[in-house]
């Protein structure tokens, strides 16, 4: 269709050939490869001079207004990959999300007011593809190959309990201790009957027992304060309790490892814009230990 659009503008194949660099016999084909498709002459061609039939006159309007609507259509995509806009799908678990996501997601729509933001926060793993969405932060390893995962700092763990529940049953000492104690299990976790602690004397593993099992780390700490057992959480959501001693911790001098974090997204050869200047935004501000 270009190739027939830029011959009836120039006059003749050889004037065609030349500014596409073709040879005038490919020129040639391009235009009778049309007309067999249509089962008509496009041109009236003789070894002087050429002119438009009906029908290519007709057919050169159409083809020079779906050339126009490629041209627009290409650069519209051009510029979605070159300039932030459209909207940003983003997931997130639901305490990391609350606490650390929200206020990168808020900062970086005021950085780029073409981008519309939907954050959505679960404490499942979300199908990036199945479900919509462009980018996901997660904790924990990541087993999905087919995902572009840039790791972020790891996530402090602590223990700790409120004074009320540490008065009833007394105060752990040891890591075994834990064992006699209730313990708030989180439903994700993968070994929810053990806790894994690194101490002055190397990593220690103690079996426990969870009465209450949740899935959802702000309903846990609800739990804790309310006296409901021992609680293994992320740093992040316990900073205000422990400051103000609504929570105390718990074996100070172990910890259980740090959650890995990534943020992901999936493969393209060149990602969108938003998509881009999300993950770079998120990686300025999480990505160092």
């Amino acid at each position: 269709m270009q190739v027939f659009v830029r011959v009836a503008q120039l006059g003749g194949f050889a004037a065609a050939a030349k500014e596409l660099d073709l040879s005038p016999t490919m020129v040639a084909k391009h235009v009778q490869a049309i007309e067999a498709r249509l089962g008509t002459r496009l041109l009236h061609r003789t070894t002087r001079r050429q002119s438009l039939t009906d029908t290519g006159r007709l057919y050169l309007e159409r083809s020079m207004a779906t050339l126009a609507e490629y041209a627009a259509a290409e650069a519209a995509a051009s510029e979605l990959q070159d300039t932030p806009r459209g909207t940003l799908r983003v997931t997130a678990p639901v305490v990391l999300g609350t606490h650390g996501i929200a206020p990168l997601v808020a900062s970086y729509a005021a950085r780029h007011p073409g981008v519309h933001v939907e954050l959505a926060l679960h404490d499942r793993v979300v199908d990036l593809m199945d479900e919509g969405f462009d980018v996901a932060i997660r904790s924990g390893l990541i087993h999905d190959d087919g995902l572009v995962a840039r790791p972020l700092a790891p996530l402090r763990m602590l223990l700790c309990a409120s004074p009320a529940y540490l008065k009833r049953h007394g105060t752990p000492r040891r890591v075994q201790d834990l064992a006699s104690h209730a313990c708030l299990g989180f439903t994700h976790w993968t070994h929810k009957d053990r806790w894994r602690l690194i101490g002055p004397e190397g990593e220690e593993t103690v079996r426990i027992t969870s009465q209450v099992l949740i899935n959802n780390g702000e309903a846990m700490r609800q739990a804790a304060l309310a006296g409901g057992g021992v609680l293994m959480q992320w740093e992040l959501l316990l900073r205000d309790d422990l400051k103000a001693r609504r929570l105390v911790r718990v074996l100070p001098k172990h910890q259980p490892p740090p959650r890995p974090a990534h943020v992901v997204y999936l493969p393209e050869r060149r990602p969108s814009a938003k998509v881009r200047g999300f993950v770079e935004h998120v990686l300025k501000v999480l990505g160092h230990a």
